[in-house]
C-alpha cells in the first residue's frame, strides 16, 4: 500500500502525536522520520527545521485549544460558560500535553506569524467566559490572566501526576472553579460600586 502524501500540515499533526506520546522535549526530527516511516532528510521538504516544526505544533495546539473553549461554552454564560470551558481547557491539556507544552513554549516569529492569531482564538474565548460576569474593562485582562493561569496550573500539575494526595481530583478542580467564579462576582461587584 502506498504511503500518504506527506504536507507540512499532516508533518505537523503527526509531531503533534509524537510529542503527546514522548513529551515536548523529547521531540526530534529523527524520532518524527521513523514514526512516519521515511528519512529524516525527507521532513526537510516539508519542514525548515525542528524549531520550526515545533512552532507549526504550538500553531496547531493554540488554535485547537482556543476552538474547544469556544465549543464548550456555546450558549453558556456566568458560571455555566466557566465551568464548561475551564473543563474543556483541563481536557485539552491531559489529553494532549506535548503539544500544549509546545504551545506555551512558542512565541511569535514577526508580524504576520500564525501564531499571533491562533493565541488571538484563546483570548477570545476565554473574553467570552468573562463577559457574563460584567466586569469593568480595566479589570478584564488582569481576570483573564487569573483565570488562565489557575487553569492551565491545575491541568498541567494534573497531565504530570502532580496530585498525589488520596483525595478527588474532579473535587478539588470543582472548587477551584468555584473559588474564581465568586472572585469574579466579587470583582464586578467591586468594579460597579467604583463607578458610581
Amino acid at each position: 500500500m502506498p504511503k500518504a502524501r506527506l504536507t507540512p500540515a499532516s508533518v505537523a499533526e503527526a509531531a503533534a502525536a509524537l510529542v503527546d506520546e514522548v513529551g515536548f522535549d523529547n521531540l526530534s526530527m529523527g524520532l518524527l522520520a521513523e514514526r512516519l516511516g521515511i528519512k529524516t532528510p525527507s521532513l526537510y521538504k516539508h519542514v525548515t527545521s525542528q524549531a520550526d516544526l515545533a512552532h507549526r505544533i504550538a500553531i496547531l495546539a493554540m488554535t485547537e485549544v482556543g476552538d474547544a473553549i469556544r465549543d464548550a461554552i456555546q450558549g453558556r454564560s456566568g458560571s455555566d460558560a466557566l465551568a464548561a470551558g475551564a473543563q474543556a481547557m483541563r481536557t485539552y491539556v491531559r489529553e494532549h500535553p506535548g503539544r500544549y507544552a509546545a504551545g506555551n513554549a512558542a512565541r511569535p516569529t514577526g508580524p504576520d506569524d500564525p501564531f499571533i492569531p491562533a493565541t488571538e482564538r484563546v483570548l477570545a474565548s476565554l473574553s467570552a467566559i468573562l463577559s457574563g460576569y460584567r466586569l469593568d474593562p480595566d479589570q478584564e485582562i488582569h481576570a483573564m490572566r487569573t483565570l488562565r493561569s489557575a487553569v492551565h496550573g491545575f491541568a498541567t500539575l494534573e497531565a504530570a501526576d502532580g496530585f498525589q494526595i488520596d483525595a478527588s481530583v474532579d473535587e478539588s478542580f470543582t472548587w477551584l472553579i468555584n473559588f474564581i467564579d465568586q472572585g469574579l462576582r466579587a470583582g464586578a461587584t467591586i468594579g460597579n460600586d467604583s463607578a458610581r
